[in-house]
């Protein structure tokens, strides 16, 4: 499939010590559905989706490059359909430097959340989404 769509966001984790949960950023969207995701966002033209996942990640939770470490090993894409259009997202995994870090939330959202893995999949509720946090889940249970 070569999908109409192409999208990328980051899956933002943080992790105060060893033997703490690790968490992960969801944030509710302010239309349609009110749903949760990571923080993602269309590709613009000329653009790379690791730039795309950062920029996206800047501009909606106000996390900038320098908050974060991307995880170089683990990457994961997803595709549905969205509004009859073929569309694939690509996911990378990134580690919150500072546990305390600020979110600052555009208007395209209107709240977030730190969760564990369990109460991630089931507020995102779609079964792509989950699978995708928990490959991220899995991955970082595997280091």
């Amino acid at each position: 499939m070569v999908p109409e769509v192409k999208a990328a966001g980051l899956i933002i984790f943080r992790h105060l010590s060893a033997g703490t949960p690790i968490e992960y950023l969801l944030l509710q969207h302010s239309y349609g559905k009110r749903h949760w995701t990571p923080p993602k966002g269309h590709v613009d033209p000329g653009e790379d989706e690791l730039t795309t996942a950062k920029r996206e990640t800047e501009e909606e939770a106000g996390l900038k490059p320098s908050d974060y470490n991307i995880v170089d090993e683990f990457k994961h894409s997803i595709f549905y359909k969205a509004w009859g259009k073929d569309k694939s997202v690509d996911y990378w995994l990134a580690r919150l430097k500072d546990y305390n870090c600020h979110i600052k939330l555009s208007d395209e959202h209107q709240d977030f959340k730190w969760l564990q893995i369990k109460e991630a999949c089931d507020l995102v509720g779609y079964e792509d989404m989950q699978n995708a946090l928990k490959a991220a889940s899995d991955f970082l249970s595997s280091k």
